[in-house]
């Protein structure tokens, strides 16, 4: 991780925004307030279906697509052994702070005395580290292929997930959570140890095998830069973007008849409904931002765009530390917090949405200020 500044370039403020929307939800997403049911719409769906909530993640790999559009263009005329290094000690440093994150804060309280939380009680996969390895195939495909070649590589690794979902999946419950291939080899290849275990049993919704067609989201996102840099900034580069969008999710519709959408699974009925989906809103930011010269809220998120890994990795480890510290009423201290002062002003779902505002606007307070002073954080 290194401190830069920001260099100027030619891209768009749409698609910082469109990051620093990505951002700020995946904050209020994760932190939401105790004490009450939470909105439907701001909690991932159980297992198959769809919310907002489901958005977030596959947006913030298109949005690194989306980035990545711009700075692969330089990669493609370096030497190789460079490109190597370069995406090695990216791909690795963003996956050891992933797994570094999930064993914050490193030592646990047993019988009255500290020691360090073993390694065999630490999740070795998450949110990071599938960013880390979806970086590193994106950036190996186009700096070797060309786009024509991924969109098809793109195709095939979507029904090639279908075909290995329904072929290694246990007879009768090749999509259950206890018996579908994902969870199969994810018990095989790290154990139950290493894995997600805050479901209903043991299941990493960032597993090995699901981040398969979560490198198609990235794909699409660098394809979709690649468009918008060329006619993104004319009614027919946004009609293009709008028509796609709706092809996709309306395909992805029509998939998740026999291959239900589901974003703990990852299927490739959700790959192509986030794409689409993506696009739509890819597209209306342009129009609004960069054809209409729209201003109101652009700055705040551009705040979230310009330091997006770091101020989410801040959140992370600032929701957890506050959930270490406890009070003298049993309850932590986000816990307190929220069911002593927002609950009391706001009760219910809505209490707790304001909480998870208030804790995200904290966040963007740390992000306008590393803006303010032009520190850009480089993970």
């Amino acid at each position: 991780m290194e401190e830069i500044l920001r260099k100027e370039s030619k891209r768009f403020l749409s698609l910082d925004v469109f990051r620093g929307l990505t951002i700020c939800l995946m904050i209020v997403v994760n932190t939401p307030g105790t004490g009450a049911n939470l909105y439907p719409y701001l909690v991932h769906a159980n297992w198959f279906g769809f919310t907002l909530a489901d958005l977030v993640f596959p947006s913030f790999l298109f949005a690194m697509g989306n980035a990545m559009s711009f700075s692969m263009g330089k990669l493609k005329s370096a030497p190789p052994s460079f490109v190597w290094k370069k995406i090695l000690k990216r791909t690795f440093l963003i996956f050891l702070i992933g797994y570094l994150m999930y064993w914050f804060p490193f030592f646990q309280q047993t019988n009255g005395s500290w020691e360090l939380k073993p390694f065999s009680e630490t999740r070795v996969m998450g949110v990071l580290q599938r960013i880390a390895l979806c970086y590193f195939f994106a950036s190996i495909i186009f700096y070797y292929l060309s786009q024509r070649v991924a969109l098809i590589l793109s195709g095939i690794i979507l029904l090639a997930y279908w075909v290995i979902l329904y072929v290694f999946g246990e007879p009768g419950g090749v999509l259950d959570m206890a018996t579908n291939a994902v969870t199969k080899l994810d018990l095989s290849l790290l154990g139950e140890g290493h894995i997600y275990k805050k479901d209903s049993i043991p299941f990493d919704p960032e597993g090995v095998l699901s981040t398969l067609p979560a490198i198609v989201n990235v794909l699409a996102g660098y394809m979709a830069g690649v468009f918008v840099q060329q006619k993104g900034k004319s009614y027919e580069g946004i009609s293009k973007l709008l028509i796609v969008g709706f092809l996709l999710a309306s395909l992805a519709l029509w998939w998740d008849l026999v291959f239900p959408i589901s974003k703990k699974l990852w299927t490739s009925s959700f790959v192509l409904y986030t794409i689409g989906l993506d696009l739509s809103v890819m597209a209306i930011l342009i129009y609004a931002i960069e054809i209409q010269n729209l201003k109101f809220g652009v700055k705040f998120f551009d705040v979230f765009g310009k330091n997006p890994l770091f101020i989410y990795l801040f959140s992370e480890l600032f929701y957890v530390s506050l959930r270490q510290i406890k009070t003298s009423s049993g309850l932590d201290l986000f816990e307190w917090v929220s069911e002593n002062i927002f609950q009391n002003v706001f009760p219910g779902a809505f209490g707790a949405l304001i909480t998870a505002l208030v804790f995200m606007l904290l966040c963007w307070g740390l992000g306008w200020w590393l803006d303010k002073y032009r520190i850009y954080i480089k993970i």
